[in-house]
């Protein structure tokens, strides 16, 4: 008798992980300790944590929680959705935590576990996160993860050419984070579904619940959003600066958001996703520059901005792409993080053009990073940051996604994707097989249901 075809998951996801968690035991087992700071550094790690931790905090609770609600406006996905992003921030966060070891261990022997490298791990995960939006309900874990495998030290390597060898100033990950992740996304959409037209799909349409807890998930990362943009800030004048243009272009994009969506409905009606994207869109866009010396007019300009163009790109852009490019986008992570991102980077150069200090809100830093060049130069770098990271990303994704239609990663057929019971024990009877139902009658079951 043939396999059923809900069978393959849990065959193959719990042999995946298990193989990397017994791996990355012994990693850590051979090569990585904590610090033993002397007395002279107990202050100063002290002090890190205090000024760090409650930032983690904050992010964390951003990801597991404000992130997962947002991806829950699928109806019957809500339990995939939420335990899939659960999952893949803890695997892919460890497996940057190995990559970056590696790279520190060929220079330094002995791994140095630290906060800020839990931190720098935990930035890398969210590229994942964001980049899975492309094709959330028709993907398996398996898929998934082998992104995620891919995605990690890809990111890495443009991250650092993007920032260390350009120089580009991006302090809340605009071009870093959002372009990459976001084109890295399409990219894999594209190779994995290749040319074929996603129509929509009966499962895939939202309810009044689900939209009402993707929404509470924007909240949550609304009121989060600038913990995440100023925790790598120097503290002081830089970090209260990002955290108020933060501030500033959020809510200016929540503002226009409502103005947006209103004005495109025939009958002034808000649509809700409008809301749950549009009003973090000024989040992504504020994030290259929330720490230059730019008027506080300008954090609020660029928040509507941004919020006009996401709720523009839901509206006309998604369906165009659809159509011509058999683009499928199913969180419109293009609308929220690419557009955004991409005015971002654009304010970024200006602001760096207009301002005497090359818009960095501290000289010393400014020195650092971009030494003796002028503002030309530096704006000159922060436009090849935003090019590098939209080609690196899109060719990256392109590969990853050819590689993810190999068969034996279960890719659930069409009719049984955005399905929770796929891959979880629903204990709902009127939607589950009885107890006393045979494998091949439950199979028979869940194939009829969808």
């Amino acid at each position: 008798m043939a396999m059923p075809p809900s069978t393959y998951p849990r065959r193959l996801l719990p042999l995946f992980l298990g193989l990397f968690q017994g791996a990355l035991l012994l990693f850590f087992a051979l090569f990585v300790t904590y610090d033993e700071p002397s007395a002279q550094d107990t202050s100063l790690v002290a002090n890190q944590v205090y000024s760090t931790f409650p930032f983690f905090q904050d992010i964390q609770v951003m990801l597991v929680v404000g992130l997962g609600l947002l991806l829950t406006f699928l109806p019957r996905y809500g339990f995939s959705a939420l335990t899939h992003n659960f999952l893949l921030l803890n695997f892919s966060m460890q497996w940057a935590l190995v990559l970056q070891g590696l790279l520190h261990h060929f220079h330094h022997g002995q791994i140095h576990l630290d906060l800020h490298k839990l931190l720098l791990s935990v930035f890398a995960a969210v590229t994942v996160l964001i980049s899975v939006g492309a094709i959330l309900g028709r993907a398996s874990p398996c898929q998934l993860l082998v992104m995620a495998t891919c995605e990690i030290p890809l990111y890495l390597a443009s991250e650092w050419v993007i920032v260390t060898c350009l120089g580009v100033q991006d302090v809340g990950g605009t071009i870093t984070i959002h372009i990459f992740s976001c084109y890295f996304g399409l990219g894999v959409s594209k190779a994995l579904f290749r040319a074929t037209q996603q129509s929509l799909h009966p499962k895939e349409t939202p309810t009044t619940s689900s939209d009402l807890m993707s929404v509470v998930g924007t909240l949550i990362l609304w009121v989060f959003w600038p913990s995440f943009v100023a925790v790598l800030c120097q503290p002081g004048d830089a970090q209260h600066r990002a955290i108020l243009n933060t501030l500033l272009a959020m809510s200016a994009s929540a503002i226009t958001t409502v103005v947006a969506s209103g004005l495109l409905d025939r009958d002034g009606k808000l649509s809700p996703g409008h809301v749950q994207n549009g009003s973090l869109a000024g989040g992504v866009a504020i994030g290259v520059l929330a720490d230059m010396a730019v008027p506080p007019a300008a954090a609020l300009a660029l928040g509507s901005l941004s919020a006009v163009l996401c709720v523009l790109g839901f509206r006309f852009l998604t369906p165009l792409l659809a159509r011509k490019l058999t683009l499928h986008d199913q969180c419109g992570i293009h609308n929220l993080h690419g557009l955004p991102g991409i005015l971002g980077a654009a304010a970024s150069v200006v602001a760096v053009l207009l301002s005497p200090a090359g818009g960095n809100a501290s000289e010393a830093v400014l020195e650092g990073q971009w030494g003796s060049r002028g503002a030309g130069g530096r704006a000159l770098c922060q436009a090849a940051g935003l090019a590098v990271a939209v080609a690196a990303s899109l060719l990256a994704g392109l590969l990853t996604g050819s590689a993810l239609r190999l068969p034996g990663l279960a890719r659930p057929p069409e009719r049984l994707c955005f399905e929770d019971s796929l891959y979880f024990k629903i204990h709902d009877q009127a939607e589950s097989p009885g107890p006393d139902c045979s494998a091949e009658e439950g199979a028979l079951a869940l194939k009829e249901q969808v």
